[in-house]
């Protein structure tokens, strides 16, 4: 079982319905499809890098990943984060906050809303 996060580089939605919409798109485009892998963007690049600092793929089986490497959820301009429910709390909210941090919208596709 695992708790997801979506992170994109783009503008940030007025509210979680168009956030919504925008993370539908961008998720059939980039991830869903699956036949042309498309290079992560830079920044995406830079937050991945960033959020594997303070939580790697894995250290000493103290796994916060339910999906690794986690730059492999990565195409284009949006990344999927799959957290292993047990460290969603903790890590959702880092991951959330270093979105904000480096510019980036972040999605929880689960309860449909934008992260603050």
């Amino acid at each position: 079982m695992s708790y997801d996060l979506a992170v994109w580089d783009g503008e940030r939605p007025l509210d979680s319905r168009q956030a919504g919409s925008v993370y539908d798109d961008l998720y059939a485009r980039y991830l869903k499809s699956g036949d042309v892998a498309v290079p992560p963007a830079p920044r995406v690049v830079a937050y991945t890098e960033a959020l594997l600092e303070r939580y790697p793929d894995d250290v000493d089986g103290n796994i916060a990943w339910a999906s690794a490497p986690v730059i492999d959820e990565a195409s284009g301009p949006i990344v999927y984060l799959l957290m292993s429910y047990s460290k969603a709390e903790e890590v959702s909210a880092y991951a959330a906050s270093l979105a904000r941090e480096h510019g980036l919208v972040c999605f929880d596709p689960q309860g449909e809303c934008l992260r603050p």
